[in-house]
């Protein structure tokens, strides 16, 4: 609506005090509107700074993650566990107890069998040796007399020995292949913080070998390459110390015996393999103890084929003591 006109006659001073009015309104808008323009930049002020706030707060380094334990705690294995496992693969009961049954159930076993060796200085850490490479009579499509267990069962495995607080150590036979080669191949399991390694010589055969027809063997050379390619893979991902078996039954398995190097990384552990009499086992024992002292000591036992079964109370008188125990 426009303003009202006024009468003819009017007095000018009042038209001059409604213009005078008018002025001060308006002052007054203007003033107004500077507070508001005022105040508003004040607002993107405090957004500005708000913001800077923020991404000050986001560019604060994030904390560095724990680095991953063994699967009952700590970072080290040797001397602060004594391992007691079990040695198997499903394929075959003969294979070992590890694939008799389900696998449940031979973890409870293995607890129950573990629990004579735990002491109040030392608990035990239970593992599942699992057969992962398996020599074989026939050649296969490359002639490498060997195969590989599939992805399916070692994760099955893994994800039952996660449950009973267990390392899974995955057991290769090699036939004609190397074990350098057959390992960095479990690259994918053995960079987790609870899977380690064991190496088979018997079954390590040479060109013209057939697994079954002869004992195998393997040069210290190799057994360092693969240890040394394993030692960095745990450094790079700053893994706990990770378990290597060696198993041998015989002196001359492992050529070069006293060039097996110690690596910082890895608990590497002779294990007397073979089964007898508790006498003959005890000797073979003795025989390979004598070797490198900056290796432990594993020891293995035969629930069917052992000639009187060693207790774990027997077990544990032996000299020295084994670090690790394994059944078959």
């Amino acid at each position: 609506m426009g303003s009202p006109l006024h009468p003819a006659g009017t007095n000018d001073a009042t038209g001059r005090r409604r213009v005078a009015a008018v002025a001060l309104l308006l002052a007054a808008v203007a003033v107004v509107a500077v507070i508001a323009v005022s105040a508003l930049g004040d607002d993107k002020d405090g957004d500005r700074n708000a913001a800077g706030g923020a991404q000050a707060q986001e560019k604060k380094p994030k904390p560095k993650p724990k680095p991953p334990t063994l699967p009952t705690g700590g970072r080290t294995i040797f001397p602060d566990y004594r391992v007691i496992g079990f040695y198997g693969n499903p394929a075959a009961d003969e294979l070992g107890i590890l694939g008799i049954g389900p696998v449940s159930k031979v973890a409870a076993k293995l607890k129950r069998q573990a629990k004579p060796y735990a002491r109040k200085t030392r608990p035990v850490l239970p593992a599942f040796e699992l057969i992962s490479t398996i020599a074989n009579a026939d050649p296969g499509d490359d002639g490498l007399y060997r195969s590989h267990m599939p992805d399916k069962l070692i994760r099955r495995y893994l994800k039952a020995a996660r449950k009973a607080k267990a390392l899974l150590v995955l057991d290769i036979q090699p036939g004609r292949a190397d074990f350098f080669t057959e390992t960095t191949r479990l690259r994918k399991w053995l960079k987790q913080p609870d899977v380690g390694l064991a190496l088979d010589p018997e079954w390590r055969m040479q060109a013209n070998e057939v697994p079954g027809t002869v004992i195998g063997s393997v040069r210290a050379r190799e057994v360092n390459a693969t240890t040394a390619w394993l030692d960095k893979l745990v450094r790079d991902k700053n893994l706990p110390q990770k378990l290597v078996v060696i198993h041998q039954f015989t002196l001359d398995m492992i050529d070069d015996r006293s060039k097996l190097k110690a690596r910082k990384g890895l608990a590497i552990t002779l294990n007397a393999d073979g089964f007898g009499t508790q006498a003959a086992k005890l000797d073979k024992y003795r025989s390979f103890t004598r070797g490198p002292k900056r290796l432990k000591h594993g020891y293995k036992l035969f629930y069917k084929e052992d000639t009187d079964l060693m207790t774990p109370k027997e077990v544990m008188r032996m000299k020295p003591r084994p670090d690790f125990v394994v059944y078959e």
